[in-house]
């Protein structure tokens, strides 16, 4: 599940809430998800979850189901295999080439050395986004 995405409701708590983040930092993720997309025109997505091998084809399948995977740009992070992987779609890549998304990457990389997986995506969410500019 990725942040923001919504839940049918089953009487169950949603299974987002299982995972690593505290309510304040998936509100957190979510309003640098909302300013990314705001401010770029593109859509940006969040898992953090484990990844099938080979990881970066894994990563790939997923931004493929997501709504518009041409203008999206998906971080896909497994904590538990130490694996970031950055996606972005065709036109996306053309505003956000791989050179900024590993920039971006290595960034979040450090923060997550540090323990801070939330701030670490905000801020890579910020530095995408910004890299990108309005569109």
């Amino acid at each position: 599940m990725t942040v923001g995405e919504t839940q049918v409701s089953t009487g169950n708590p949603p299974e987002v809430l299982d995972g690593p983040f505290s309510t304040r930092q998936l509100l957190r993720i979510d309003e640098a998800l909302r300013l990314a997309d705001q401010g770029t025109g593109l859509v940006f997505s969040v898992f953090v979850g484990g990844l099938d091998e080979p990881i970066r084809e894994h990563a790939e399948r997923l931004h493929r189901q997501l709504a518009d995977p041409d203008r999206s740009v998906l971080i896909a992070l497994s904590p538990n295999q130490r694996r970031l992987e950055v996606v972005t779609g065709r036109y996306a890549r053309k505003r956000i080439p791989d050179t900024y998304a590993k920039l971006a990457a290595l960034s979040m990389v450090a923060a997550f050395g540090g323990g801070d997986l939330a701030g670490g995506i905000i801020n890579g969410l910020d530095q995408l986004a910004s890299h990108a500019g309005r569109g």
